[in-house]
C-alpha cells in the first residue's frame, strides 16, 4: 500500500455497510462474486502461508476452488512443498486481494483433506490438458530442463489416448477451515474499514469485532 490518497471506487459509494455483517461467509460471497465481476484476472488467487519442520514461514499464491461454511478448498500435488508443511503442521493462513476493489480478506484456521469424491468430482471438471499435467509434474522437485517436463508432457497424452483421464492418487485438495476471517476495505485518507471474525473452533458461533485501521 501506498500513502497516496486512493480514488474511492463507485461500488463503495452506494449500498449498505459491510461492517454490520452479522456472519462473514455470507459477506465473503458477496465480495467474492463482485471481485469475479471486476478483477480482470485471477480473482480466485489467493496467498496461501504454511510453516515447514522449522517453524520458518512459506507463503505462494493458489487458486480457491470452492468456499462453504466450512471453509476454502484449493488442490495441489501432495508430493508438494505446501503438501508436505501442510501434514507436519495442519493450519494455514489465506490473504485474498482485490486491487480493482481495493479490498483484502485474511483467513486463519485448521486444514484437513478434501474428501476423495470431491477430488474426483473437481478433476473431472478440469481441462484434459491441466489433468495430464498434474500427472506429468512432480511439483516442487527439481527439473532438469523444460524439455524433460513436455516429455512427461507427451508420454502419459499417449497413456491416456482418448480416454478418460483419471484423477492421480498423488494429487488432491485441502480445506482451510477458517477459526478468523478479517474483511478489510481501502478508504481515502487511509481511514479503512476493517472488521473481524473470530471463532473458537468450526462448530462456535462467530463473533465480530471492527477493528482500528
Amino acid at each position: 500500500m501506498t500513502d497516496a490518497d486512493p480514488i474511492e471506487h463507485p461500488s463503495r459509494l452506494t449500498g449498505g455497510d459491510f461492517t454490520e455483517a452479522a456472519e462473514p461467509v455470507r459477506l465473503f460471497a458477496e465480495w467474492f462474486a463482485e471481485a469475479r465481476r471486476a478483477e480482470p484476472v485471477n480473482p480466485d488467487a489467493m496467498a496461501l502461508a504454511t510453516v515447514d519442520a522449522g517453524g520458518l514461514p512459506n507463503v505462494r499464491m493458489v487458486l480457491l476452488k470452492g468456499f462453504d461454511e466450512r471453509g476454502f478448498v484449493f488442490y495441489t500435488n501432495l508430493g508438494s512443498v505446501k503438501a508436505h508443511e501442510l501434514e507436519g503442521s495442519p493450519t494455514a493462513a489465506l490473504t485474498f486481494y482485490w486491487k480493482t476493489l481495493q479490498r483484502q480478506v485474511r483467513a486463519r484456521g485448521t486444514v484437513e483433506p478434501v474428501s476423495a469424491q470431491e477430488a474426483d468430482a473437481y478433476f473431472a471438471s478440469r481441462s484434459r490438458m491441466a489433468q495430464i499435467g498434474a500427472w506429468a509434474s512432480k511439483q516442487s522437485t527439481a527439473l532438469e530442463s523444460r524439455m524433460a517436463f513436455e516429455k512427461a508432457i507427451a508420454r502419459y497424452t499417449a497413456k491416456f489416448g482418448i480416454g478418460t483421464v483419471p484423477r492421480p492418487d498423488f494429487w488432491s485438495g485441502y480445506r482451510v477451515a477458517p477459526v478468523e476471517i478479517e474483511f478489510w476495505q481501502e478508504r481515502l485518507y487511509r481511514l479503512h474499514d476493517r472488521i473481524a471474525f473470530r471463532r473458537s473452533g468450526s462448530a462456535a458461533p462467530w463473533t465480530k469485532t471492527r477493528l482500528y485501521p
